[in-house]
């Protein structure tokens, strides 16, 4: 249980065509995504892709500090996962791995949703720890959204949304 006294859905539907899957352990689909030195400066700030174990370190991490979800589309008929995100009160992190589908709104979609689950949780507002500088698709999307910036950090800035 990773927010204290809250059972995680195994399924979050975000809309038709996208969902948040549990995450139970399984992620060997994903460590492409963590290869793509694009893809790591985006979550990381450096260039450096990563290994089997910094990945399984990373997931096991995030699973013990939020809600850790697949995010997941619709394609021929089959599910598939394209991304991550934790949720908690303190951030939420989010990655679309897959490139092909940044850009498209789906990560808007999964933080509005969350942002729901927040509501539903009785949250009086929630964080976004670090979003770096040059990450501007992620700043973006998250004021889109009613995020404002509330403080800086070495390398971005950090985001609050009262509820």
């Amino acid at each position: 249980m990773a927010i204290e006294g809250v059972e995680q859905p195994a399924v979050l539907q975000v809309d038709d065509e996208i969902r948040l899957r549990k995450y139970e352990g399984v992620y060997d689909f994903a460590f492409g995504w963590y290869k793509d030195e694009e893809t790591v400066y985006l979550v990381d700030g450096v260039r450096v892709p990563y290994t089997r174990e910094k990945l399984k370190r990373m997931y096991e991490y995030l699973n013990h500090h939020g809600e850790l979800y697949f995010i997941e589309v619709m394609e021929k008929g089959v599910y598939k996962p394209i991304g991550d995100v934790t949720f908690w009160k303190d951030d939420i992190p989010i990655v679309i791995g897959e490139k092909r589908y940044r850009g498209k709104g789906i990560g808007r979609k999964v933080i509005r949703t969350l942002i729901d689950r927040g509501r539903k949780l009785g949250y009086d507002c929630l964080y976004v720890s670090e979003i770096y500088e040059f990450n501007v698709a992620s700043a973006k999307c998250f004021e889109s959204l009613g995020f404002r910036v509330c403080g800086q950090t070495d390398k971005g800035k950090r985001y609050l949304l009262k509820l």
